[in-house]
C-alpha cells in the first residue's frame, strides 16, 4: 500500500540513527506492524523488562506463556497487550510471512495450545503510535533507519543485543555508533 508515494514500512525494522538520546525511543528497534494512511503502529522488540507475563497480567494463563519475558512494546497505552505470534505454517499471518500480530488474550492462550517446535511468541505492553503522516515526517528528518526485519531478529535470544547487531551490519559508521558508550560523558 502506498501512501502519497510513500512505501509502506509495515514488516520492516526502524531504529534509532543515535538521534533520539534522552528519548523513550534512545537505541531502540522497533517492527512497524501497520503504515497506512491512518498512521503507524509497532513493537519496541528490543526493550524487555524484569517482569514475567504472568506477574504483570491477572488471567487465568498457559505456564509456557506466564513464565515468558514481558517486553515493553513502547509508551503508548502501557496496559494494552499485544503479541506477536511466530510459526511454519500460518496462514493469518498479518506482519510479514510466518509472523502474526494479535492483541487478544484468548487467541493468544488457543495459539500455545497444542505443541509446534517452530512456534514463538513475544508478548508486549503498550506500543509505539504515530498519526496519519507522524512517521513520514519523522523518516524525512532522518529520525528513523529503515531495515529489513525478520524472524530471527525479532526472537533473538537476546533482544538488548538486537539494535548494535543491525548497527554493525551497516557498516563503519554505525559500527562506531553501535560500540559507543550509551552516556557520552563516558568517553
Amino acid at each position: 500500500m502506498t501512501m502519497k508515494g510513500h512505501k509502506s514500512l509495515k514488516g520492516k525494522f526502524i531504529l534509532d540513527k543515535g538521534n533520539l538520546r534522552g528519548s523513550f525511543f534512545h537505541r531502540t528497534v522497533i517492527l512497524v506492524c501497520q503504515h497506512d494512511e491512518e498512521g503507524a503502529f509497532g513493537l519496541v522488540i528490543n526493550r524487555p523488562t524484569a517482569t514475567t507475563v504472568g506477574e504483570a497480567l491477572v488471567a487465568n494463563l498457559p505456564e509456557s506463556i506466564k513464565q515468558q519475558t514481558l517486553f515493553l512494546g513502547g509508551p503508548v497505552q502501557p496496559q494494552a497487550l499485544s503479541f506477536l505470534h511466530s510459526d511454519i505454517y500460518l496462514p493469518n499471518a498479518n506482519v510479514m510471512p510466518g509472523l502474526l500480530l494479535d492483541h487478544s488474550l484468548d487467541t493468544l492462550i488457543e495459539l500455545t495450545e497444542g505443541y509446534s517446535p517452530t512456534k514463538k511468541t513475544k508478548i508486549f505492553a503498550g506500543y509505539a503510535g504515530w498519526s496519519p503522516g507522524q512517521l513520514d515526517d519523522e523518516l524525512k528528518r532522518d529520525t528513523w533507519m529503515v531495515h529489513p526485519a525478520s524472524l530471527d531478529l525479532v526472537f533473538h535470544e537476546r533482544p538488548e543485543e538486537i539494535w548494535k547487531i543491525i548497527l554493525r551490519q551497516k557498516g563503519l559508521r554505525y559500527r562506531l555508533l553501535a560500540d559507543a558508550p550509551d552516556e557520552p560523558a563516558w568517553n
